[in-house]
Order: C-alpha cells, then sequence, then structure tokens
C-alpha cells in the first residue's frame, strides 16, 4: 500500500495507479511534532514491544500495555479470558489487536509503534495500525471524499477524512464482550455534494458456538479460538437522496495482521464463465509489473485464490461482487494460525460498489467487495510494516432520508493442532493445508 519519497514523481506520472498506492504515501509528509528517535526515551513496555516485535513475537499483554500508555483501550474478554479483543475509541472503535490464548499469547494485529509512540499527528493520513478498522469509501474518483472538488487526483491534495483519521467516535455502550460507537458526520465529495450521515458501529465478541454456526464448521476441543464482529451502519440523515448522480458512499473494512514467511491469503471465488462474471482476480500494480505467478495463483478447479502474505513484496488484488464469496482466510504455518474473515453480501449481486481509482470513472460503481494487500520494501529499502491486509466493503449505499445500510464483518483465529485445522480448511475451502503451504 505504501510509496514514498524516491516513488512520488513516478506515482504523480501515473494517476491512474490504484488509489491505495498513492493513498499511504502520507509517511513522507511533515509532521506536527518530531518523532522519537532515541530508544532511552521510550519506555519498559515500548522496550519490550520492540525486542518481541524484532523477534517475531507479538504478544498481546505487552501490546496492549504500550498502548495503554498512549490511548484508552476497551478490552473485550470471553468467558475463560483466554479470547480478547482490544479497542480503542479514540481511532473510530478500532480492533487494534486480539489474541486467543490469553495475555502471554499472539497478538494478531499489525500495530506501528513508532507513529504511536511519537504522538505525531500526520496532514494526509495516520497509519497508526490495528487488526480491523472502519473508512468510507470511494476513495478516488468524481464521488471521492479524499478529494476537493476542482482538484487533481495526485498526492498533495489527498486528505483522509478528520472522521476517519483522527476523530474519536463517541462510545455509547459497552460490556464484558460488547462496545458500541456512534458519528455524526458532514463530508463532501468530489462532484460537491455533501453528505449528512450517521455512523454506528459495535464490535462484538463471539462465542464458539456461534462462530461454529455461522461458519458451518466443527471446532474441535483443543483448538484455541477468538473471533469477533463488527456491526457497521450507515445512515443517511440528510434531505437528499443518495444516488448515481449525486455519488453515494460504502462501508470499507479494512484489518492489518502481521505476516510470517509462511502465511498465505485464500480467497475463494464463484466459479463461471469470464463472459458472465467477469475476471476472477484483478492484480493491481505497484509501479513494479504484474504480481508474479509465486506469489499469486488461481486453482480454477477448486474455486481457489492463493496470494503470499509475507510482507516481503508489495501486490493487492480485488475479487468483484459477482465473483465474490462471503469468506476470505489466511493460513500461519509458522505459527499454525487460520484466520477467517466472514463478510455480509447482498443477494443481488449486481448492485453495484464504489471504484476508488484516482480518476474519472467511465464506471465508478465498478469496484471490488474483496481484497488483499501484500506489504514490502520500497525501492529505497525501508518499509512501513511489514504487514497484510484482508479488506471487504459494502455496496454502494443508495439511500434516501434516514434510511441505512448495514455490513458486518467477522474476524475469527484459531490456533492449534494441524490435523484440526485442516479438517476446517477441508471443509470450507476444499484444501488441504499442503496445498496451501506449498504455494
Amino acid at each position: 500500500m505504501f510509496l514514498v519519497e524516491p516513488l512520488i514523481k513516478n506515482v504523480m506520472k501515473k494517476k491512474n495507479k490504484y488509489v491505495l498506492v498513492l493513498g499511504l504515501l502520507a509517511l513522507v509528509v511533515s509532521c506536527k511534532q518530531k518523532p522519537k528517535t532515541d530508544t532511552s526515551d521510550k519506555t519498559d513496555n515500548e522496550k519490550i514491544m520492540h525486542e518481541n516485535q524484532k523477534e517475531g513475537n507479538h504478544n498481546y499483554q505487552s501490546d496492549v500495555a504500550f498502548l495503554k500508555e498512549h490511548m484508552e483501550i476497551i478490552e473485550l474478554s470471553d468467558a475463560n479470558g483466554m479470547g480478547k479483543v482490544a479497542v480503542a475509541p479514540s481511532l473510530q472503535g478500532r480492533v487494534m489487536t486480539s489474541t486467543a490464548v490469553g495475555g502471554e499469547g499472539q497478538s494478531f494485529g499489525w500495530l506501528n509503534y513508532d507513529l504511536i509512540a511519537s504522538g505525531e499527528v500526520k496532514e494526509h493520513f495516520n497509519p497508526l495500525g490495528g487488526e480491523e478498522r472502519f473508512w468510507l469509501g470511494p476513495e478516488g474518483g468524481q464521488y471521492s471524499i479524499y478529494f476537493k472538488p476542482g482538484t487533481t487526483f495526485e498526492f498533495d491534495n489527498w486528505y483522509v477524512p478528520k472522521e476517519l483519521d483522527t476523530e474519536p467516535f463517541e462510545l455509547v455502550g459497552k460490556s464484558k464482550n460488547e462496545a458500541s460507537f456512534k458519528k455524526e458526520m458532514q463530508l463532501l465529495n468530489y462532484s460537491g455534494v455533501t453528505f449528512d450521515l450517521l455512523v454506528e458501529r459495535t464490535v462484538r465478541l463471539l462465542s464458539t458456538e456461534k462462530v461454529a454456526d455461522v461458519l458451518g464448521i466443527d471446532i474441535e476441543e483443543g483448538i484455541n479460538m477468538v473471533g469477533f464482529e463488527t456491526e457497521n451502519i450507515l445512515t443517511n440523515t440528510g434531505e437528499n437522496t443518495w444516488n448515481e448522480e449525486s455519488g453515494m458512499l460504502s462501508i470499507w473494512i479494512l484489518s492489518m495482521l502481521n505476516p510470517s514467511d509462511e502465511t498465505n491469503v485464500i480467497i475463494p471465488f464463484k466459479k463461471g464463465d469470464e463472459a458472465e462474471l467477469g475476471k476472477i482476480v484483478t492484480d493491481y500494480e505497484f509501479g513494479n509489473g504484474a504480481i508474479p505467478a509465486d506469489r499469486l495463483t488461481v486453482l480454477e478447479d477448486k474455486g481457489v485464490i492463493l496470494f503470499s502474505a509475507d510482507g516481503k513484496s508489495r501486490g493487492k488484488i480485488g475479487v468483484s461482487p459477482k465473483r465474490a464469496l462471503p469468506i476470505a482466510a489466511s493460513y500461519d504455518a509458522k505459527n499454525q494460525v487460520l484466520t477467517l474473515a466472514h463478510l455480509s453480501l447482498p443477494e443481488d449481486r449486481n448492485k453495484g460498489y464504489v471504484n476508488s481509482l484516482w480518476k474519472l470513472q467511465d464506471n465508478p460503481f465498478e469496484g471490488d467487495a474483496v481484497n488483499s494487500y501484500n506489504d514490502g520494501p520500497l525501492e529505497d529499502g525501508s518499509q512501513l510494516g511489514p504487514f497484510y491486509e484482508i479488506e471487504s466493503s459494502s455496496p454502494a449505499a443508495h439511500l434516501a432520508k434516514n434510511e441505512n445500510i448495514v455490513h458486518v464483518h467477522r474476524t475469527v483465529h484459531l490456533k492449534g493442532d494441524k490435523d484440526k485445522l485442516e479438517r476446517i480448511t477441508k471443509k470450507l475451502f476444499n484444501l488441504e493445508l499442503a496445498e496451501i503451504n506449498a504455494f
């Protein structure tokens, strides 16, 4: 997703590059405060956290202790205290991280430790990380809410709305396993249309029984699990109807997760004729050509896309609503963790999805329903992550006054015996672990 200064000139010449390539150039923008560079300024928790990060051991307990030094954190916990989820009200009710095996267990969310610790506020975008965050689309095109009217689609003119970046969501309720938030917003799109809206977001811990029922799987004894869902409601509170002429918003959920050399993303797709359903997968170029075959493969006979999530090479893929199924996943063989993302999809797959390309578009409502991004080094050798992402979007919201759209995104981490995890991958994807690992 991220490019920095050595790539700016090249990217600017290619305005039709995918939005997220340009969007995260925010890393080079001047900050309001000077970054911390002296490790002697770090607290004990920060030093432990950095050592854990260096060793690839993301410990939930140390991550949460670190986060609590810089922001309010609400922790949700299951009945036995093993499944835990950390939520930040000041970051739009963002799920920062989670664990399946208690405080000493692996921390699943990717965190930008240095930026969080610095207290910097960047001008264009603050990439603080987090396992699951709320955004709105589209990011580019004539209906974008990230560009002011009359500007060109270049980084200097791109700003993540503060409501999605630096402003908190109001906490309206919480319990041991649930936290609810809301935020009223007024956003202007590129075409000069003002949107009055209300966002309501609930983060809810899921029981083993609920996960098993929703996914249709058996979670055997000996598998540790943490699962949560975010229910995201977008309501039109203004007088005007949102439609194709005015532009429409969509709910966009993005997860940042920790990669490994043995992690691959699994995205199943609906089989069928390309003339009817379109291409199976869109491969978005990041200035380095198409994603090579050893990092992206399509198993057409099984209806599955495999995509490397090692955090070593930048690339992004997308699946259209006609091809998408309500599930995506990743498997980390190194840590024996199967991550499942379950998302709500409309029965009518012909509904439009916003297109976020940074240009005036001929087809602004022919975007993706599911995406995945793998981070990697930049041309100068620097890197923001490493991390990888699994993303989902709602359809474009065609809403009259007081109407709403709901998008639910569920995240489940399963850690345990390989044979037991394989029974799940075979049930959901018709894949043995060896087939995932071999890629």
